[in-house]
Protein backbone atom coordinates (compact mmCIF):
# COMPACT_ATOMS: atom_id res chain seq x y z
CA UNK A 1 0.00 0.00 0.00
CA UNK A 2 0.98 3.54 -1.07
CA UNK A 3 1.98 5.79 2.10
CA UNK A 4 2.19 9.36 2.40
CA UNK A 5 5.81 9.05 3.12
CA UNK A 6 6.76 7.45 -0.21
CA UNK A 7 4.79 10.47 -1.87
CA UNK A 8 6.61 12.69 -0.06
CA UNK A 9 9.91 10.98 -1.05
CA UNK A 10 8.84 11.18 -4.50
CA UNK A 11 8.14 15.20 -4.03
CA UNK A 12 11.60 15.57 -3.07
CA UNK A 13 12.98 14.08 -5.45
CA UNK A 14 11.35 15.66 -8.03
CA UNK A 15 12.94 19.46 -6.27
CA UNK A 16 15.96 17.81 -7.24
CA UNK A 17 17.34 16.22 -3.85
CA UNK A 18 19.82 13.23 -4.30
CA UNK A 19 18.59 10.20 -4.18
CA UNK A 20 20.47 9.38 -1.01
CA UNK A 21 18.83 12.28 0.62
CA UNK A 22 15.10 12.18 -0.39
CA UNK A 23 14.77 8.36 0.57
CA UNK A 24 16.85 5.81 3.14
CA UNK A 25 18.86 3.86 0.23
CA UNK A 26 19.40 1.17 2.24
CA UNK A 27 15.55 0.24 2.88
CA UNK A 28 13.97 -1.80 -0.09
CA UNK A 29 10.88 -1.03 0.84
CA UNK A 30 11.40 2.67 0.02
CA UNK A 31 12.72 1.74 -3.31
CA UNK A 32 9.51 -0.07 -4.11
CA UNK A 33 7.31 2.52 -3.00
CA UNK A 34 9.34 5.33 -4.68
CA UNK A 35 8.41 3.60 -7.98
CA UNK A 36 4.74 3.35 -7.36
CA UNK A 37 4.59 7.16 -5.35
CA UNK A 38 6.16 8.53 -9.03
CA UNK A 39 3.21 7.04 -11.16
CA UNK A 40 0.78 7.96 -8.53
CA UNK A 41 1.80 11.84 -8.51
CA UNK A 42 2.10 11.81 -11.55
CA UNK A 43 -1.43 10.81 -12.05
CA UNK A 44 -3.53 12.18 -9.73
CA UNK A 45 -1.16 15.43 -8.07
CA UNK A 46 -1.08 19.01 -10.11
CA UNK A 47 2.93 19.10 -9.32
CA UNK A 48 5.40 20.49 -11.70
CA UNK A 49 8.65 17.69 -12.53
CA UNK A 50 11.37 18.57 -13.73
CA UNK A 51 11.93 18.45 -18.03
CA UNK A 52 12.96 15.23 -19.75
CA UNK A 53 13.98 16.62 -22.74
CA UNK A 54 17.04 15.09 -22.45
CA UNK A 55 14.80 11.73 -22.99
CA UNK A 56 12.48 13.30 -25.69
CA UNK A 57 13.01 14.97 -29.37
CA UNK A 58 11.93 18.21 -30.30
CA UNK A 59 12.07 21.52 -28.58
CA UNK A 60 12.97 21.50 -24.86
CA UNK A 61 9.94 22.07 -22.98
CA UNK A 62 9.18 21.12 -18.75
CA UNK A 63 6.85 18.02 -18.27
CA UNK A 64 3.74 18.90 -16.50
CA UNK A 65 2.77 14.91 -14.99
CA UNK A 66 -1.47 15.70 -14.43
CA UNK A 67 -3.90 13.27 -15.45
CA UNK A 68 -4.21 14.67 -18.77
CA UNK A 69 -1.32 16.44 -19.72
CA UNK A 70 0.32 14.80 -23.02
CA UNK A 71 3.81 13.28 -22.79
CA UNK A 72 6.79 14.33 -24.71
CA UNK A 73 7.57 12.27 -27.78
CA UNK A 74 10.55 10.12 -26.77
CA UNK A 75 13.48 9.27 -29.16
CA UNK A 76 15.24 6.23 -27.81
CA UNK A 77 18.86 7.25 -29.07
CA UNK A 78 21.05 9.31 -26.65
CA UNK A 79 20.22 13.12 -27.49
CA UNK A 80 23.81 14.71 -26.85
CA UNK A 81 22.40 18.63 -27.22
CA UNK A 82 21.06 18.62 -23.85
CA UNK A 83 22.62 18.62 -20.84
CA UNK A 84 23.48 15.36 -18.76
CA UNK A 85 20.38 14.48 -16.36
CA UNK A 86 21.07 14.86 -12.50
CA UNK A 87 20.64 11.67 -11.05
CA UNK A 88 17.58 12.27 -9.23
CA UNK A 89 15.95 13.03 -12.25
CA UNK A 90 17.33 9.64 -13.81
CA UNK A 91 15.68 7.97 -10.90
CA UNK A 92 12.12 9.70 -11.47
CA UNK A 93 12.18 9.03 -15.25
CA UNK A 94 12.76 5.38 -14.28
CA UNK A 95 9.27 5.40 -12.39
CA UNK A 96 7.82 7.62 -15.31
CA UNK A 97 4.45 6.10 -16.61
CA UNK A 98 5.43 6.28 -19.78
CA UNK A 99 7.23 3.45 -21.25
CA UNK A 100 9.41 4.92 -23.59
CA UNK A 101 10.84 7.27 -21.10
CA UNK A 102 11.71 4.50 -19.03
CA UNK A 103 13.42 2.86 -21.54
CA UNK A 104 15.28 6.13 -22.50
CA UNK A 105 16.01 6.36 -18.54
CA UNK A 106 17.59 2.80 -18.13
CA UNK A 107 20.01 3.99 -21.19
CA UNK A 108 20.95 6.83 -18.90
CA UNK A 109 21.08 4.94 -15.78
CA UNK A 110 23.85 3.33 -17.45
CA UNK A 111 26.82 4.19 -14.81
CA UNK A 112 24.91 4.79 -12.20
CA UNK A 113 25.36 2.17 -9.88
CA UNK A 114 23.05 4.06 -6.99
CA UNK A 115 19.93 3.18 -9.06
CA UNK A 116 20.43 -0.57 -9.40
CA UNK A 117 17.72 -1.11 -7.62
CA UNK A 118 15.11 0.73 -9.98
CA UNK A 119 16.59 -0.91 -12.52
CA UNK A 120 16.23 -4.23 -10.99
CA UNK A 121 12.54 -3.37 -10.77
CA UNK A 122 12.38 -2.27 -14.25
CA UNK A 123 12.87 -6.00 -14.91
CA UNK A 124 9.60 -7.02 -14.14
CA UNK A 125 8.24 -4.03 -15.84
CA UNK A 126 5.06 -4.28 -18.01
CA UNK A 127 6.56 -2.84 -21.67
CA UNK A 128 8.57 -6.23 -22.95
CA UNK A 129 11.51 -3.06 -24.73
CA UNK A 130 11.63 -1.83 -20.83
CA UNK A 131 12.03 -4.98 -18.79
CA UNK A 132 14.59 -6.17 -21.66
CA UNK A 133 17.07 -3.11 -21.34
CA UNK A 134 16.74 -3.33 -17.54
CA UNK A 135 17.70 -6.96 -17.65
CA UNK A 136 20.22 -6.16 -20.10
CA UNK A 137 21.77 -3.88 -17.35
CA UNK A 138 21.53 -5.47 -14.69
CA UNK A 139 23.30 -8.58 -15.60
CA UNK A 140 26.19 -6.17 -16.95
CA UNK A 141 26.35 -4.77 -13.35
CA UNK A 142 25.71 -7.40 -11.10
CA UNK A 143 29.71 -8.23 -11.25
CA UNK A 144 30.58 -4.95 -10.03
CA UNK A 145 27.98 -4.87 -6.82
CA UNK A 146 30.32 -4.72 -3.37
CA UNK A 147 29.46 -6.26 0.14
CA UNK A 148 28.12 -2.44 0.43
CA UNK A 149 25.01 -2.55 -2.45
CA UNK A 150 24.78 -6.19 -2.81
CA UNK A 151 21.65 -6.20 0.41
CA UNK A 152 19.66 -3.81 -0.27
CA UNK A 153 19.37 -4.94 -4.27
CA UNK A 154 18.67 -8.41 -3.39
CA UNK A 155 16.31 -7.14 -0.77
CA UNK A 156 14.58 -5.37 -3.45
CA UNK A 157 14.74 -8.30 -5.87
CA UNK A 158 12.69 -10.51 -3.53
CA UNK A 159 10.24 -8.28 -3.42
CA UNK A 160 9.25 -8.12 -6.89
CA UNK A 161 10.33 -11.79 -7.25
CA UNK A 162 6.48 -12.20 -6.88
CA UNK A 163 5.44 -10.39 -9.34
CA UNK A 164 4.53 -11.27 -13.15
CA UNK A 165 7.97 -11.69 -14.85
CA UNK A 166 9.73 -10.71 -11.42
CA UNK A 167 11.41 -13.80 -11.13
CA UNK A 168 13.90 -12.92 -13.73
CA UNK A 169 15.69 -10.56 -11.74
CA UNK A 170 16.22 -13.22 -9.11
CA UNK A 171 17.89 -15.35 -11.45
CA UNK A 172 20.15 -12.77 -12.48
CA UNK A 173 21.16 -12.02 -8.79
CA UNK A 174 20.97 -15.54 -7.87
CA UNK A 175 23.62 -16.69 -11.10
CA UNK A 176 25.94 -13.46 -9.86
CA UNK A 177 25.93 -14.60 -6.27
CA UNK A 178 26.93 -17.79 -7.18
CA UNK A 179 29.66 -17.25 -9.05
CA UNK A 180 30.80 -14.14 -7.07
CA UNK A 181 33.47 -13.40 -4.24
CA UNK A 182 32.61 -14.96 -0.85
CA UNK A 183 32.40 -11.54 0.96
CA UNK A 184 29.74 -10.45 -1.50
CA UNK A 185 27.95 -13.10 -0.22
CA UNK A 186 28.36 -13.11 3.45
CA UNK A 187 26.91 -9.60 3.30
CA UNK A 188 23.38 -11.11 3.09
CA UNK A 189 23.68 -13.46 5.85
CA UNK A 190 23.59 -10.10 8.51
CA UNK A 191 21.27 -8.56 6.79
CA UNK A 192 17.83 -6.99 8.87
CA UNK A 193 15.79 -8.35 5.89
CA UNK A 194 14.25 -11.94 6.98
CA UNK A 195 14.34 -13.16 2.62
CA UNK A 196 17.70 -11.51 2.24
CA UNK A 197 19.46 -13.89 4.73
CA UNK A 198 17.68 -16.61 3.80
CA UNK A 199 18.99 -16.37 0.46
CA UNK A 200 22.57 -15.66 1.79
CA UNK A 201 22.37 -18.79 3.70
CA UNK A 202 20.78 -20.96 1.22
CA UNK A 203 23.32 -20.18 -1.27
CA UNK A 204 26.25 -20.52 1.20
CA UNK A 205 24.86 -24.09 1.43
CA UNK A 206 24.26 -24.73 -2.01
CA UNK A 207 28.32 -23.33 -2.33
CA UNK A 208 29.55 -25.32 0.71
CA UNK A 209 31.41 -22.04 1.71
CA UNK A 210 30.88 -22.91 5.77
CA UNK A 211 32.09 -25.54 7.27
CA UNK A 212 30.14 -28.77 9.35
CA UNK A 213 30.73 -27.03 12.45
CA UNK A 214 29.55 -23.55 11.28
CA UNK A 215 26.71 -25.52 9.93
CA UNK A 216 26.16 -26.47 13.36
CA UNK A 217 26.46 -23.85 15.34
CA UNK A 218 24.19 -21.63 13.14
CA UNK A 219 21.36 -23.98 12.88
CA UNK A 220 21.44 -24.17 16.99
CA UNK A 221 21.64 -20.60 17.72
CA UNK A 222 19.71 -19.04 14.45
CA UNK A 223 15.86 -18.29 15.79
CA UNK A 224 14.46 -18.46 11.45
CA UNK A 225 13.39 -21.96 10.87
CA UNK A 226 14.10 -21.89 7.22
CA UNK A 227 17.86 -20.17 8.21
CA UNK A 228 17.60 -23.74 11.15
CA UNK A 229 16.44 -26.37 8.08
CA UNK A 230 18.87 -25.20 5.55
CA UNK A 231 21.95 -25.20 7.85
CA UNK A 232 21.11 -28.19 9.83
CA UNK A 233 21.06 -30.39 6.37
CA UNK A 234 23.84 -28.72 5.34
CA UNK A 235 25.56 -30.25 8.30
CA UNK A 236 23.45 -33.48 7.82
CA UNK A 237 24.86 -33.95 4.46
CA UNK A 238 28.41 -33.92 6.10
CA UNK A 239 27.93 -36.28 9.06
CA UNK A 240 29.89 -39.71 8.52
CA UNK A 241 31.80 -41.68 10.94
CA UNK A 242 34.40 -39.82 11.23
CA UNK A 243 32.17 -36.72 12.77
CA UNK A 244 32.76 -35.36 16.13
CA UNK A 245 30.93 -34.04 19.01
CA UNK A 246 32.01 -30.23 17.65
CA UNK A 247 29.41 -31.00 14.98
CA UNK A 248 26.51 -33.56 16.48
CA UNK A 249 26.99 -31.44 19.93
CA UNK A 250 25.26 -28.18 19.06
CA UNK A 251 22.99 -30.05 17.41
CA UNK A 252 21.47 -32.35 19.77
CA UNK A 253 21.76 -29.31 22.75
CA UNK A 254 19.48 -26.57 20.46
CA UNK A 255 16.66 -25.38 21.73
CA UNK A 256 14.93 -25.43 18.78
CA UNK A 257 13.39 -28.99 18.46
CA UNK A 258 13.21 -28.99 13.95
CA UNK A 259 17.48 -28.87 14.77
CA UNK A 260 17.82 -31.17 17.63
CA UNK A 261 15.87 -33.65 15.55
CA UNK A 262 18.52 -33.07 12.63
CA UNK A 263 21.30 -34.04 15.25
CA UNK A 264 19.09 -37.21 16.77
CA UNK A 265 19.47 -38.45 12.99
CA UNK A 266 22.87 -37.46 12.26
CA UNK A 267 23.85 -40.06 15.16
CA UNK A 268 22.97 -43.02 12.71
CA UNK A 269 25.14 -41.47 9.96
CA UNK A 270 27.91 -41.41 12.77
CA UNK A 271 26.72 -44.79 13.52
CA UNK A 272 26.68 -43.66 17.11
CA UNK A 273 23.03 -45.11 17.71
CA UNK A 274 22.56 -45.36 20.98
CA UNK A 275 23.26 -42.16 22.01
CA UNK A 276 19.90 -41.67 20.23
CA UNK A 277 18.41 -43.22 23.81
CA UNK A 278 18.05 -40.00 25.93
CA UNK A 279 16.29 -38.54 23.67
CA UNK A 280 13.37 -40.63 23.64
CA UNK A 281 11.95 -38.51 25.96
CA UNK A 282 12.53 -35.40 24.78
CA UNK A 283 9.62 -33.11 25.27
CA UNK A 284 9.04 -32.58 21.19
CA UNK A 285 7.55 -35.58 19.06
CA UNK A 286 9.74 -34.97 16.69
CA UNK A 287 12.86 -35.78 18.21
CA UNK A 288 11.18 -38.53 20.18
CA UNK A 289 9.80 -39.94 16.56
CA UNK A 290 13.67 -39.43 15.20
CA UNK A 291 15.30 -41.11 18.21
CA UNK A 292 12.62 -44.36 18.11
CA UNK A 293 13.88 -44.22 14.59
CA UNK A 294 17.43 -44.44 14.43
CA UNK A 295 17.48 -47.28 17.26
CA UNK A 296 15.34 -49.76 15.08
CA UNK A 297 18.40 -49.09 12.46
CA UNK A 298 20.27 -50.07 15.36
CA UNK A 299 18.01 -52.99 15.96
CA UNK A 300 16.75 -51.55 19.10
CA UNK A 301 13.01 -51.51 19.62
CA UNK A 302 11.89 -48.29 21.74
CA UNK A 303 8.42 -49.53 23.15
CA UNK A 304 10.08 -51.87 26.17
CA UNK A 305 12.39 -48.88 26.88
CA UNK A 306 9.47 -46.73 27.18
CA UNK A 307 7.81 -49.73 29.55
CA UNK A 308 10.94 -49.55 31.92
CA UNK A 309 11.14 -45.71 32.08
CA UNK A 310 7.31 -45.97 33.34
CA UNK A 311 7.56 -48.26 35.42
CA UNK A 312 10.88 -47.11 37.49
CA UNK A 313 11.05 -44.61 40.43
CA UNK A 314 11.85 -41.80 38.44
CA UNK A 315 9.31 -41.16 35.86
CA UNK A 316 10.59 -38.91 32.48
CA UNK A 317 7.75 -36.66 31.71
CA UNK A 318 8.30 -37.63 28.08
CA UNK A 319 8.05 -41.65 28.98
CA UNK A 320 4.11 -41.68 29.01
CA UNK A 321 3.89 -40.22 25.83
CA UNK A 322 6.51 -42.07 23.92
CA UNK A 323 5.42 -44.99 25.24
CA UNK A 324 1.86 -44.52 23.57
CA UNK A 325 3.03 -42.97 20.32
CA UNK A 326 4.93 -46.58 20.02
CA UNK A 327 2.79 -48.72 22.24
CA UNK A 328 -0.02 -50.50 22.32
CA UNK A 329 -3.67 -50.03 24.54
CA UNK A 330 -2.23 -52.72 26.84
CA UNK A 331 0.07 -50.10 27.99
CA UNK A 332 -2.72 -48.26 29.24
CA UNK A 333 -2.19 -50.20 32.25
CA UNK A 334 1.25 -48.67 32.71
CA UNK A 335 0.12 -45.09 32.26
CA UNK A 336 -3.00 -44.63 34.37
CA UNK A 337 -0.87 -44.87 38.12
CA UNK A 338 1.34 -42.20 36.63
CA UNK A 339 -1.86 -40.11 36.18
CA UNK A 340 -1.31 -39.73 39.99
CA UNK A 341 2.21 -39.31 39.86
CA UNK A 342 3.69 -36.10 41.97
CA UNK A 343 5.20 -34.40 39.15
CA UNK A 344 3.12 -32.18 37.06
CA UNK A 345 4.61 -33.10 33.49
CA UNK A 346 4.27 -36.79 33.99
CA UNK A 347 0.27 -36.91 35.17
CA UNK A 348 0.20 -34.11 32.02
CA UNK A 349 1.83 -36.73 29.38
CA UNK A 350 0.39 -39.88 31.00
CA UNK A 351 -3.25 -38.59 30.44
CA UNK A 352 -2.18 -37.38 26.74
CA UNK A 353 -0.97 -40.85 26.19
CA UNK A 354 -4.22 -42.15 27.27
CA UNK A 355 -6.12 -40.00 24.82
CA UNK A 356 -3.30 -41.16 21.96
CA UNK A 357 -4.52 -44.92 23.19
CA UNK A 358 -8.07 -44.25 23.11
CA UNK A 359 -8.02 -45.50 26.33
CA UNK A 360 -10.19 -43.03 28.09
CA UNK A 361 -11.91 -43.75 31.52
CA UNK A 362 -14.78 -40.72 31.75
CA UNK A 363 -14.86 -41.27 35.39
CA UNK A 364 -11.51 -41.31 36.44
CA UNK A 365 -10.68 -38.36 33.94
CA UNK A 366 -13.37 -36.41 35.68
CA UNK A 367 -11.45 -36.40 38.94
CA UNK A 368 -8.49 -34.61 36.85
CA UNK A 369 -10.39 -31.60 36.20
CA UNK A 370 -9.77 -30.45 39.40
CA UNK A 371 -5.96 -30.66 39.41
CA UNK A 372 -3.61 -28.10 40.06
CA UNK A 373 -1.76 -28.20 37.68
CA UNK A 374 -3.18 -26.46 34.29
CA UNK A 375 -1.45 -28.89 31.97
CA UNK A 376 -3.02 -31.82 33.58
CA UNK A 377 -6.50 -30.35 33.44
CA UNK A 378 -5.96 -29.17 30.19
CA UNK A 379 -5.24 -32.42 28.89
CA UNK A 380 -7.96 -33.77 30.80
CA UNK A 381 -10.46 -31.45 29.23
CA UNK A 382 -9.09 -32.62 25.77
CA UNK A 383 -9.45 -36.31 26.66
CA UNK A 384 -12.85 -35.56 27.60
CA UNK A 385 -14.35 -33.37 24.90
CA UNK A 386 -15.29 -36.19 22.41
CA UNK A 387 -17.52 -37.74 25.86
CA UNK A 388 -18.93 -34.46 27.41
CA UNK A 389 -22.35 -35.73 26.97
CA UNK A 390 -21.83 -38.23 29.61
CA UNK A 391 -20.46 -35.34 31.92
CA UNK A 392 -22.81 -34.01 34.38
CA UNK A 393 -23.74 -30.21 33.65
CA UNK A 394 -24.15 -29.20 36.82
CA UNK A 395 -20.81 -30.35 37.96
CA UNK A 396 -18.95 -28.35 35.34
CA UNK A 397 -21.51 -25.03 36.59
CA UNK A 398 -20.10 -25.54 39.14
CA UNK A 399 -16.76 -25.18 38.50
CA UNK A 400 -17.04 -22.04 36.87
CA UNK A 401 -17.39 -20.23 40.41
CA UNK A 402 -15.12 -17.66 40.48
CA UNK A 403 -13.56 -19.04 43.41
CA UNK A 404 -11.86 -21.75 40.97
CA UNK A 405 -8.80 -21.41 40.01
CA UNK A 406 -8.63 -20.12 36.84
CA UNK A 407 -7.63 -23.60 34.64
CA UNK A 408 -10.17 -25.17 35.94
CA UNK A 409 -13.02 -22.89 34.99
CA UNK A 410 -11.65 -22.64 31.43
CA UNK A 411 -11.34 -26.62 31.20
CA UNK A 412 -15.01 -26.83 32.27
CA UNK A 413 -16.43 -23.77 30.12
CA UNK A 414 -14.85 -26.04 27.25
CA UNK A 415 -16.76 -29.01 28.12
CA UNK A 416 -19.73 -27.48 28.16
CA UNK A 417 -19.45 -25.89 25.37
CA UNK A 418 -18.93 -29.57 23.64
CA UNK A 419 -22.14 -30.17 25.71
CA UNK A 420 -24.67 -27.62 24.13
CA UNK A 421 -27.44 -27.13 25.08
CA UNK A 422 -29.51 -24.70 27.68
CA UNK A 423 -26.38 -25.04 30.46
CA UNK A 424 -23.83 -23.53 28.28
CA UNK A 425 -26.41 -21.01 26.94
CA UNK A 426 -26.74 -19.94 30.95
CA UNK A 427 -22.84 -20.44 31.74
CA UNK A 428 -21.67 -18.18 28.94
CA UNK A 429 -24.66 -15.50 30.27
CA UNK A 430 -22.99 -15.40 34.07
CA UNK A 431 -19.33 -15.15 32.27
CA UNK A 432 -20.09 -11.84 30.09
CA UNK A 433 -19.01 -10.07 33.47
CA UNK A 434 -16.14 -12.15 34.06
CA UNK A 435 -12.93 -10.37 35.59
CA UNK A 436 -11.10 -13.14 33.81
CA UNK A 437 -10.03 -11.84 30.44
CA UNK A 438 -10.49 -15.13 28.14
CA UNK A 439 -13.73 -16.67 29.90
CA UNK A 440 -15.59 -13.09 29.19
CA UNK A 441 -14.45 -13.08 25.59
CA UNK A 442 -15.44 -16.62 24.92
CA UNK A 443 -18.40 -15.76 27.01
CA UNK A 444 -19.48 -12.76 24.44
CA UNK A 445 -18.76 -14.73 21.83
CA UNK A 446 -21.37 -16.64 22.36
CA UNK A 447 -23.81 -14.60 23.42
CA UNK A 448 -23.57 -12.57 20.66
CA UNK A 449 -22.78 -8.92 22.32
Amino acid sequence: MLSCEDIEHAGRLAQGVPVAEAIDVSDAAEWTGLDRAVREVAGYRRSKFPSFAWATAGPVRRVTWEWDAPLPSVNLSRNRSHPEPAESEVALALCHPDGRIRQAALRRAEGLPALLPLIAIRCADWAEPVRTEARSLLRTALPGVGPDGIGVLAAVVLRISGRQRGDVALDLVETALRAGPAPVLDALLVSEERAVRRLGHRLAVERKLFSPVRLAVIAATDGDVVVQDLCASGALAAVDVTTGDDVLQPLLRSPFPRVRSAGVTALRRAERHAEAEPFLTDRSALVRACARYVLRQAGTEAAPLYRALCAGTDVPPGAPLGLAECGSRDDADLLWPLTLHARDGVRARAVAGLRLLETVDVARLKALLDDPAPGVVREAASALVPWAHRLSPAELTERLDPDRPRHVRVGAFRLLAAQGGEAYGEAARRLIRDPDAKLRANALAVVGY
